[in-house]
C-alpha cells in the first residue's frame, strides 16, 4: 500500500491475483487496510495472512469492529485502518493494482506501525534449517525437503517456487 497522490488523496493497493482477497475486491470494489502495530505476534500473520477467506472464516470466534462501509477491522493489533473505494484498476500479470479513494481513517492506537522490515528482523520465525536438504519459502519460512519443481507452490503462504531458496 502507498499514497499514490494527494489532491485527491488516492492510495494505491497490490494484491496477488491467485488470492481471495483480490476476486472479493473486484466483485465489491472496497476494502478495508488495517495497519498492524509493532505488538503484533505471528499468530496474526498466521490467521489474517496464511489461510485463505475461501476455506476459512478469519474472524470466527471474534467480534470485530466495523467501517462505515460495513467491514471488518481487526479487533487487536491495528493502530489505525483506512476504508477505500476502487476507482481504478491496473492489471499487472500476476497481481492487480487497485487505485482508491480513502472514504473513511481512524487512528485505534498510538503503537508504533510494523514495518516489513521490523516483521522479518523480529516477529517472522526463523527457519530451523539445521541437518535438513531441500529450500525455504524467503516469504513465510516453510520448508520443502528434496528437490523442488518448477511449479511448487507454498502450502502455507502460496508464493511460488521463485520464492524459495536452497537450504545452506
Amino acid at each position: 500500500m502507498a499514497q499514490v497522490a494527494d489532491n485527491p488523496t488516492r492510495i494505491a493497493v497490490t494484491i496477488n491475483k491467485a488470492n481471495y482477497s483480490h476476486h472479493v475486491i473486484r466483485q465489491t470494489g472496497v476494502m478495508n487496510v488495517n495497519c498492524l502495530s509493532v505488538d503484533a505476534p505471528f499468530s496474526v500473520f498466521e490467521r489474517y495472512g496464511f489461510q485463505s477467506g475461501r476455506n476459512a472464516d478469519k474472524f470466527a470466534g471474534l467480534t470485530p469492529a466495523r467501517s462505515d462501509n460495513g467491514l471488518a477491522i481487526l479487533p487487536q493489533y491495528a493502530n489505525a485502518m483506512m476504508s477505500l473505494t476502487v476507482e481504478q484498476y491496473v492489471d499487472l500479470g500476476s497481481h492487480g493494482m487497485f487505485i482508491c479513494s480513502v472514504a473513511e481513517a481512524r487512528v485505534i492506537s498510538d503503537r508504533p506501525t510494523m514495518t516489513y522490515t521490523y516483521y522479518q528482523e523480529n516477529v517472522k520465525p526463523k527457519p530451523q534449517t539445521e541437518g535438513k536438504k531441500g529450500y525455504v519459502c524467503k516469504i513465510c519460512g516453510y520448508i520443502h525437503e528434496g528437490e523442488l519443481p518448477e511449479d511448487f507452490v507454498c502450502p502455507l503462504c502460496k508464493h511460488g517456487a521463485a520464492d524459495f531458496e536452497p537450504i545452506g
